[in-house]
Parts: structure tokens; C-alpha cells; sequence
């Protein structure tokens, strides 16, 4: 009897341990990669194995996706959910706060020859027990679907996603004590994927959408921002080594971004870039690459409201926007950019990729290793750069998953885990899954303002028998772009996080498992007393009953966060039965 955690425990505890990782490696693949994608906003146009296709500049991407199957399948489960939760704050006269969790969700797939469709979705509602306690509602899950109109040449994908944040700095370990910022996204547009004879013609575009409502009375974050909307586009032309009589394999493309925040200073901005790039093999396992082009980008933001003397003028939330006067540029980056590098595939088992050279006006360096040591155990290191915006970055972190992916809950709160772990494409030599994404770096800081990312990160992953294991670090550099004027030094010019993970699952027996997992994150910017550290772990344990309809939750949790003046310690316990229909 398969049960569904028998079905996706593996994945859970590999999507929990990729954690920052696997964001990076998504990262480096929708934007320092293909030549034809851009840093600041293309669309993910392609699987991953695509993406290594083309920078590579070899044909037909179409060729090797995987065939739809004949027959339609289709496994969609609803469920019920009550729970009763314990949440202590440990500190000095700490409270202990009771709640009831009623939940209801649905978790399905659906494939067939041209559509392949998945949901995770759960509504849960928390009532409150303590005298003047306020109930609250949550939000959280994902969806994708993907349409084949050509098959093997025109598909048209589009996806949603709904969850929260602690705020500031806190992605992770957010309980259903804390305040809250709910994120809602969604993205829509086609791909087109084809060949006329040897040369490879691909182009992608994604209309994308994001709202966030941080429940205050103004109902604006810090960053004064509440809603976006992104527009962009690529396309390019190539051929492989040979395909044209030729020693070497050529691609030329071209993108366009463009983001509108609907915050009080109304962020605006666009970028557009095109390049060529060639590919040389030099040996059975080695092959070195370079790539030339011009890039455009630029961002601007209303002005500020000033006194007689021209100073901004800085009110309860900081400077003050003036709709009337010129807006402010904040970004403004025109010349050429140009790299190269070495790929190397010494065996089906292992991959490096590396490329140096000049762009966003100084130098850059970006690459990623996938090794699989055998088929249970592999590691994947993921080194980083690009210029962002924050709905384009969070549409591309969840729109390359594909089919097959599996949401990581945290089991006291439900929520979101921060990881989604894909299953179906693979373009990692290590086969360590088809994609990946974890929100956790995003969502650290919303913010209307483009900003220039660099970063890095590493995973170790794998399982044997009823055991699976993770481990997984990153680090994350954002510089903002904002206006320099004197006097307005409301928000931070940079900041950066570290995040750890780790993981580890126990399959107890057919109907029972037990699982351990732990993640710690340190944020910190250049405004001071803006350091926050965060620290928690959940212990969980599951076991199903009556032909796997009912099935008992028990868990365990324990968060701490510190901001430098306020440390909070919670401690949490649930028990309760879900029934699956």
C-alpha cells in the first residue's frame, strides 16, 4: 500500500536540503546561462535541459523533451484537517497561546497528451482561544500548467503562488503567532521551441504579477511596495558544432524586461540586451566559450517632496512622494558586455561550468559543479550574478519547476516550507531532480527597487533504504538601487543573507514515518540595528489508518528569532487527524 508521504518523502526532505541552493542553481540557469535570457527579467523559455542546450548553442532543445503520455492521468486528493496547537513563548513573562487549525487543501495532477497541470493548495483558518485572541486566515500553495498547442514546438505555460513572510529578514520560521506579509504571484505567456533545419529558434514571453499585503492600517511595507507587474521577452537563433560546416557551435539572442510597482514611489523599470556567443570543443570533455553584447538598462522613481531649501522632506514614513515633479533616476547602465569560460564533462556524472568577464559595469563571475557520486548521493555548487527585480526574480524562481513537484509544508504551521523540489526535467548532471526553487532569498526583502544579486551556494544530498539526508548553505548580496541624496537614509543601500539547512527522514514502517529538519538564517543590512538571526527545528511524525483515508499529525517545533533588541524563543506541539478523500 503506497501512502502519500511513502510517495513524496524523498522528494520533501531533498526539497528542504536544497533550500537556498536550489534557488541559486535556478537562478544561474534562467540568467547567467543561455545566451538568450536576460539577467534583469526573461522568462524561464525552456527546461533545464534546454537551457544547457542552448548555451551550448546546440539544436533542436525540442527534440529531447520527454513525450506526453497516451492516456490521461489524473490524481487529484482533497482533504480535511483539524488540529489542536500549542505555542509557548519561552521568554520572561512569555504567554502560551491555544488555537484550533481547521484546514482544508487539495494536492493533484493531471497529464495527458498536451496539458500537464499540478496544484497544491491549502486554506487554513486558526481560531484563537485566549481571551481577545484574533483569529486569522492563511493562504499558501502553488500551480503550474503547461499546454502544448504544437506539440514540440508552441507551448503556453502559466502558474501561481500564494504565501507569507515574517517581514524583514525573515523568511524562515515564521509561525502563526508572528506577524505576517502575504505574497500572492502569478505569471502567464508562451514558449516557442523549433527548428528550421539545423538552426534552433527559440523565444519566450511572461506577463507576471505580484501583490503582498502586510495587514497594516496603510496597508504599504517599509519598502513601500504592494504590487507589480512584469513584462518580459527573449529570443534567439544558433546552431550546433558542425551544423553548418563549421568547427564551432554559435548562438545570437536577444531579451527585454520591464517591471511597474504600484507602491507610493511607483518604481519603474526596463532593460533590454543582445549578445552573440560561440562554443569551441577542444577535446572529447572539454569545451571553451565566449560571448559578446550590448546591454540597456534604466530605473526610476518618483521624486521627493522638498522644503524651500530643496531637501526632501521626511514625514512618519520617511520621504514623502511628489507625483508632480521629475522622477528620479536611480539606475542607469548603458555599454557592452562580454565573458568567457570552459565547460567540462568528464563523465554523465559530473559537470563544471564556469565563466569571468565584464558586465553591469565591472567584473563578474559566475558558474556551477554538479557531481553525483553514486545514484543515491550527489552534490551541486552554484556560484551567482545578476541584476533583479523583486516580482521578476520570485515569477522566476517557481515558474521553471515543470510538473512533478512537491511542496514542503512545515507541519505546525502548514505553510510553506520555502522549497519546492521539481520532478520531471532534468538538466543537472548530478539527476538530482528536474528543478528546484526555494523563496526563502526572495522574499528577505520586497522591495519596488531593482538590485544587482551576487551570491553563492552549495548542497550535499541523498538517501539509502528508509533513510533520506540534506545539507545545504547559501549567501546572498543585494545593492540596491535608490536615489543618493543627502538626507534620505530611511532604507538600506545593501544587505545580504546566510542561510543553512539540513534534513533528515526516517520511513518507520509502510504507513509511518518520522522526520527531522533545522535551518538557521542571518540577515543584516547597512542601516543600523537591522540585524536579524533566525533559528528553528520541527520534529514530525505521521501514521495512516483505515486504507490511508485518516491520518494522525503529531509535531513538534521550536523557533527563535533576534533583531538585535527583541529575541522571541516559541515553542510549539500539535496533534490532530487529517482525512483525505
Amino acid at each position: 500500500m503506497k501512502t502519500e508521504l511513502a510517495r513524496t518523502r524523498a522528494l520533501r526532505r531533498l526539497g528542504l536540503a536544497l533550500g537556498l541552493s536550489l534557488a541559486g542553481a535556478t537562478a544561474a540557469q534562467a540568467q547567467d546561462g543561455p545566451p538568450a535570457r536576460a539577467d534583469y527579467g526573461a522568462p524561464a523559455a525552456s527546461t533545464d535541459a534546454e537551457a544547457q542546450d542552448a548555451q551550448e548553442a546546440e539544436p533542436a532543445p525540442n527534440q529531447r523533451r520527454s513525450r506526453r503520455p497516451a492516456r490521461t492521468r489524473t490524481d487529484v486528493s482533497a482533504y480535511l484537517e483539524v488540529a489542536q496547537v500549542l505555542s509557548a513563548d519561552l521568554g520572561s513573562g512569555g504567554e502560551t497561546l491555544t488555537y484550533t487549525s481547521l484546514a482544508v487543501g487539495v494536492d493533484g495532477q493531471m497529464q495527458t497528451r498536451r496539458v500537464t497541470a499540478q496544484i497544491s493548495y491549502r486554506y487554513e483558518r486558526d481560531i484563537d482561544w485566549s481571551s481577545g485572541g484574533v483569529d486569522r486566515d492563511a493562504h499558501s500553495g502553488l500551480a503550474a500548467v503547461n499546454l502544448e498547442i504544437v506539440p514540440g514546438a508552441l507551448s503556453f505555460d502559466a502558474g501561481a503562488l500564494a504565501t507569507r513572510t515574517g517581514g524583514q529578514g525573515r523568511a524562515l520560521g515564521v509561525t502563526n503567532r508572528d506577524e505576517t506579509v502575504d505574497v500572492y504571484s502569478a505569471y502567464v505567456g508562451p514558449t516557442l521551441s523549433t527548428n528550421a533545419g539545423p538552426l534552433a529558434i527559440n523565444a519566450a514571453y511572461r506577463l507576471g504579477a505580484v501583490w503582498v499585503d502586510d495587514h497594516s492600517a496603510t496597508g504599504n511595507l517599509n519598502e513601500d511596495f504592494d504590487s507589480s507587474v512584469a513584462h518580459s521577452a527573449t529570443a534567439s537563433l544558433g546552431m550546433a558544432p558542425g551544423g553548418s560546416g563549421l568547427p564551432f557551435g554559435w548562438t545570437v539572442g536577444g531579451g527585454y524586461a520591464r517591471e511597474d510597482n504600484g507602491g507610493r514611489f511607483d518604481q519603474h523599470f526596463e532593460g533590454y540586451y543582445v549578445r552573440g556567443d560561440v562554443v569551441l570543443p577542444i577535446g572529447a570533455t572539454l569545451a571553451l566559450t565566449a560571448g559578446v553584447g550590448y546591454e540597456n538598462m534604466r530605473a526610476d522613481q518618483r521624486n521627493f517632496v522638498r522644503d524651500a531649501g530643496g531637501a526632501p522632506v521626511i514625514g512618519l514614513n520617511g520621504p514623502t512622494p511628489d507625483p508632480a515633479a521629475p522622477r528620479l533616476l536611480t539606475y542607469d547602465l548603458d555599454g557592452v558586455m562580454y565573458d568567457g569560460g570552459i565547460i567540462w564533462r568528464p563523465s554523465p556524472r559530473t559537470e563544471l561550468q564556469a565563466r569571468a568577464g565584464r558586465r553591469y559595469g565591472s567584473t563578474t563571475v559566475t558558474g556551477s559543479l554538479d557531481h553525483r557520486f553514486n545514484s543515491h548521493q550527489g552534490v551541486h555548487v552554484d556560484v551567482f550574478d545578476s541584476v533583479e527585480t523583486f516580482g521578476n526574480r520570485l515569477a522566476k524562481d517557481y515558474s521553471g519547476l515543470g510538473s512533478g513537484f512537491d511542496v514542503d509544508r512545515d507541519p505546525l504551521t502548514g505553510g510553506l516550507g520555502g522549497c519546492v523540489f521539481g520532478g520531471q526535467a532534468s538538466g543537472q548532471a548530478g539527476g538530482l531532480g528536474g528543478g528546484g526553487a526555494c523563496f526563502d532569498r526572495t522574499l528577505t526583502s520586497i522591495t519596488g527597487n531593482s538590485f544587482r544579486m551576487r551570491g553563492g551556494s552549495l548542497l550535499f544530498s541523498g538517501g539509502r533504504g528508509r533513510w533520506s539526508y540534506g545539507l545545504g548553505a547559501g549567501y546572498a548580496h543585494r545593492r540596491y538601487h535608490r536615489p543618493q541624496i543627502a538626507g534620505v537614509a530611511a532604507f538600506a543601500a545593501s544587505d545580504e543573507v546566510y542561510s543553512v539547512y539540513g534534513s533528515l527522514s526516517r520511513q518507520l514502517s509502510r504507513t509511518s514515518s518520522l522526520d527531522l529538519n533545522a535551518f538557521a538564517s542571518w540577515y543584516d543590512s547597512d542601516v543600523a540595528a537591522d540585524a536579524i538571526t533566525t533559528y528553528g527545528a520541527t520534529m514530525s511524525y505521521n501514521r495512516t489508518f483505515f486504507t490511508e483515508h485518516l491520518q494522525l499529525m503529531a509535531a513538534l517545533g521550536l523557533y527563535n528569532s533576534d533583531d538585535g533588541t527583541d529575541s522571541a524563543t516559541n515553542a510549539s506541539a500539535l496533534g490532530g487527524l487529517r482525512y483525505t478523500f
